[in-house]
């Protein structure tokens, strides 16, 4: 008998002890900058650049990823209510991070960064955006433990019931969907690096990096269940809107970039 669905009902919760718990999706977000770490230490070693320098970027990556996730998804997806309720904005436990707001945080604590330890901006992020689309892969797959930002109703033998959302159908597992397409672009991004690490362009690696996952984001929100209900009258939903600022920088940048000399 071949199943037409799959029964999701994994607990988020690894292990629980005096009131503190330990869940998949920590576990998983903090992988991706263990992980993360580890292959900017290769391209810094690479490179001849100090690991003191590689520790001080991680401080500005953290601080830029959370902060600007956290406040990405109070003011993008529920500003009334964090407008009402200010304090809750540091309830990060309580779930709700938008990577929008993490994209926008993370350009931000680099501009810093570069303009601290003077160092091209360009040059910087195109070699974090490697490590950013394969953190990406880690957290969908946290999504995916906290049965959140699923997809709509499928009868595709791969869909998914998530049980302890209260649902009853296959719905499509987009966090699988993302989750995979991050992790491709990663490995392409990584491929074209190692290729040609100090001959490309200011700007290249990071402007397909924008090309290719915001526009995976944008046509995978297509099958995705809306995350708030101001969502459900438009025709295209939040994520959608603020994937194509991100698509459509990125194809200038790609132009901009290979007119360069360097």
């Amino acid at each position: 008998m071949i199943l037409n669905y799959v029964t999701w009902n994994v607990d988020p919760e690894i292990v629980g002890f005096l009131g503190l718990s330990i869940r998949y999706y920590g576990v998983l977000f903090a992988a991706s900058f263990f992980f993360g770490y580890l292959i900017m230490q290769k391209i810094f070693k690479k490179e001849g650049l100090s690991i003191e320098l590689l520790d001080k970027l991680t401080i500005y990556m953290v601080l830029g990823t959370v902060l600007g996730a956290r406040l990405g998804h109070c003011l993008f997806y529920q500003p009334e209510y964090y407008l009402k309720n200010p304090w809750e904005i540091l309830f990060i436990w309580h779930g709700g991070l938008a990577s929008h707001g993490a994209a926008i945080g993370i350009l931000i604590a680099l501009f810093y960064f570069a303009r601290k330890n003077k160092k091209p901006y360009l040059w910087i992020l195109d070699r974090i955006v490697i490590v950013v689309a394969l953190a990406g892969f880690f957290i969908r797959l946290g999504n995916l433990m906290n049965s959140e930002i699923y997809g709509i109703e499928t009868n595709l033998p791969w869909g998914f019931i998530f049980v302890r959302d209260g649902q009853i159908v296959p719905k499509h597992p987009t966090q699988i969907y993302e989750a995979l397409s991050y992790l491709i672009i990663f490995i392409a991004l990584y491929l074209i690096y190692l290729k040609k690490p100090t001959s490309l362009k200011h700007g290249y690696i990071f402007s397909l990096f924008l090309i290719s996952l915001f526009t995976v984001r944008f046509l995978i929100e297509f099958i995705k269940e809306v995350q708030v209900d101001f969502e459900s009258g438009m025709a295209l939903n939040m994520g959608q809107w603020l994937s194509i600022p991100f698509v459509l920088a990125g194809i200038g940048l790609l132009v901009y970039s290979q007119r360069k000399t360097v």
